[in-house]
């Protein structure tokens, strides 16, 4: 399991580096056409701005270890042992019930988005915000595995866990 664990992760990483390497390679075009032949092109406008989509959004979901994310804590490492356990679970219910009750809203705005299409690109939207879905299906996930480590004592140390 830990194997196949190390290889999805070490998967996401290189979309998520192939993405930003693919929004910088869009960007150093759009530069060059810009100012160095003057003649602007308007499709690289609208790639980077679907790249950074999908490189934020992929970022969230799968590469951002859980540990690494914004949070606060000072109530956290105030309290004892049980108090965060009660903390973990609670928070990952409320973060993971959240996720799973907009699941479905956000699917079917998402597939809605289908019949619009980019202006220059004529990308369908639907693949444009396809990470959304994706990022909350994650935020589900990651919330019920906390949620099992926590009712298990495990990753109760200093640093939060949501």
């Amino acid at each position: 399991m830990n194997l196949v664990a190390r290889w999805l992760q070490r998967s996401a990483n290189a979309i998520g580096g192939g993405l930003f390497l693919t929004l910088f390679a869009v960007f150093i075009i759009q530069i060059g056409a810009r100012f160095g032949f003057n003649r602007p092109l308007p499709w690289t406008d609208e790639a980077a701005v679907i790249l950074y989509i999908w490189v934020i959004l992929w970022a969230a979901a799968f590469v951002v270890p859980q540990r690494e994310h914004v949070v606060f804590d000072l109530v956290w490492n105030s309290v004892g042992r049980r108090a965060r356990q009660a903390m973990a679970i609670a928070g990952n219910l409320l973060v993971g019930g959240l996720a799973l009750a907009g699941l479905p809203a956000t699917w079917d705005y998402v597939h809605f988005m289908q019949r619009e299409g980019t202006p220059v690109l004529e990308i369908p939207l639907m693949w444009v915000y396809l990470p959304l879905v994706l990022l909350m299906v994650a935020l589900v996930v990651r919330s019920a595995w906390a949620i099992w480590q926590a009712v298990r004592g495990q990753g109760l140390h200093s640093e939060l866990r949501l």
